[in-house]
C-alpha cells in the first residue's frame, strides 16, 4: 500500500528553496515514481492562490492519480480550534492548525512541512498530539521530506 502523505504549502514552495530543495524534490520524485501519493486540502489551495505562479503550478506537472483531495470539514474546524484553544497553537497560525487537523481526521500516514514553528516541532507536535487523544483521534506523525525520502537498503 502506498504511504498517504499530506503536504503542507511549505513543502510545495520548498521545492525551490534552496535550502530545501534538495530533499523536497526527492520526495516529489517518488511522488513520480508513484511509490507515494500526496494528500491535498483545500486549505493548500486556498493558500497557494497568492504563491508565484511557478509555486502554484508546481503540482500540475504531475498526473492527477498522485493525489488524494480532501477539505476542510466542519469536524477538522473544531479540532483545529480545539488546538488553539488548549494554547498549543495561537489563533494567528489557525490554517496550521487545520493543516494538521485534517491530516489527523484523513488517517494519514504521516503530515510533511518544512514549518518548524508550528508543525515539524516536538513540543507543539506533543500537544496536538495530546489534542488528539482527549478528543479519541490517532497520533499525528509529522516530519520533513528528508525523513520521508528513500535512503537506499545500506
Amino acid at each position: 500500500m502506498k504511504q498517504r502523505i499530506y503536504i503542507d504549502t511549505s513543502i510545495v514552495g520548498g521545492f525551490f528553496d534552496k535550502e530545501f530543495s534538495d530533499a523536497t524534490q526527492a520526495l516529489f520524485e517518488r511522488l513520480k515514481n508513484k511509490e507515494v501519493i500526496f494528500i491535498l486540502s483545500g486549505v493548500l489551495k486556498k493558500e497557494l492562490l497568492n504563491a508565484p505562479v511557478h509555486v502554484r503550478d508546481l503540482l500540475l506537472q504531475y498526473d492527477a492519480d498522485c493525489f488524494e483531495h480532501v477539505e476542510l470539514t466542519q469536524e477538522a474546524e473544531l479540532l483545529a480550534n480545539s488546538y488553539i484553544a488548549e494554547n498549543v497553537i495561537g489563533p494567528a497560525s489557525l490554517e496550521d492548525c487545520q493543516h494538521i487537523a485534517i491530516a489527523t481526521i484523513n488517517n494519514v500516514n504521516v503530515l510533511a512541512s518544512w514549518n518548524f514553528k508550528h508543525s515539524v516541532n516536538l513540543n507543539r507536535m506533543r500537544g496536538n498530539n495530546s489534542v488528539n487523544m482527549k478528543k479519541g483521534y490517532s497520533v499525528l506523525e509529522i516530519r520533513t521530506p528528508k525523513e520521508l525520502i528513500e535512503y537506499g537498503n545500506n
